[in-house]
């Protein structure tokens, strides 16, 4: 059992070595479907910035109000916007709205791709001469690549609006003397490594939802099967990465 369960890990994770390869190989040869890129930029940062601004909003209201207790115990209150402000923008914010976007992003490619396979749309498209990777693959890997490291921004200061907010329902705290504090502690080495980590966020998302969909098998009970297949596995890489980018960061810190 156990050497059957390593053995299909093994040979799903060579499967989707060599369509991520293939990926690399296609994206940059003409013809370049920018229309498409675009349809997908719109359709992926459209149907995901609602949930991604209300939870960040949520996460920074409710980090604050939890985290005020602890340093009021300590009696640095002044330091509640410095605190929150890192904690959300350096590792809260950008694998929340990973993990929204592995849900939401994930599974619609796993949906649309294997719905696609199953009613050999995608073999249509080889025979009308169309390229069905390049159409539908390298154009949703690049539009969830760039639109994830944007959503990750508006959703940090959509955060930080929330955590504005959830000072002033304990202490009264002007918005200038809050930016302030929050700017003299948020360097360039907090919002950098986030923002670099969401392109390989969303990346591996893409990457995976699209794998998951292009090798749909059984019909239409496996394109359910490949969208959950494809949250789940894109939530684990999710992870994966933060601890690694978490990891590299210390090492050049200590360096």
């Amino acid at each position: 059992m156990k050497s059957t369960i390593l053995k299909d890990f093994l040979s799903e994770t060579g499967d989707l070595t060599r369509f991520t390869m293939s990926f690399f190989r296609e994206a940059f040869r003409p013809r370049y479907e920018f229309s498409e890129f675009l349809k997908q930029c719109y359709v992926i940062g459209n149907k995901t910035l609602p949930l991604v601004g209300i939870t960040g909003f949520i996460m920074g209201l409710v980090i604050t109000i939890q985290s005020h207790p602890s340093l009021k115990a300590f009696g640095a209150e002044s330091w509640l916007p410095s605190v929150v402000s890192v904690s959300l923008v350096r590792e809260i914010i950008p694998v929340i709205t990973a993990l929204i976007c592995a849900g939401k992003i994930g599974s619609s490619i796993g949906a649309e791709l294997g719905s696609m396979k199953v009613t050999e749309q995608i073999d249509a498209m080889e025979v009308s001469g169309t390229n069905p990777f390049k159409y539908l693959v390298v154009t949703r890997v690049f539009a969830a690549t760039l639109i994830l490291p944007i959503l990750v921004v508006l959703s940090d200061a959509i955060s930080l609006y929330g955590a504005y907010l959830g000072i002033n329902l304990k202490q009264v705290v002007s918005f200038d003397l809050f930016t302030n504090q929050i700017f003299e502690k948020l360097t360039f080495s907090d919002v950098l490594p986030s923002i670099i980590k969401s392109y390989f966020f969303g990346f591996c998302i893409g990457i995976i939802g699209c794998f998951k969909g292009f090798y749909t098998i059984n019909g239409t009970q496996g394109v359910g099967r490949s969208a959950n297949s494809a949250v789940v596995t894109a939530t684990f890489v999710v992870f994966i990465i933060d601890l690694m980018a978490a990891q590299i960061a210390d090492i050049f810190q200590i360096t």
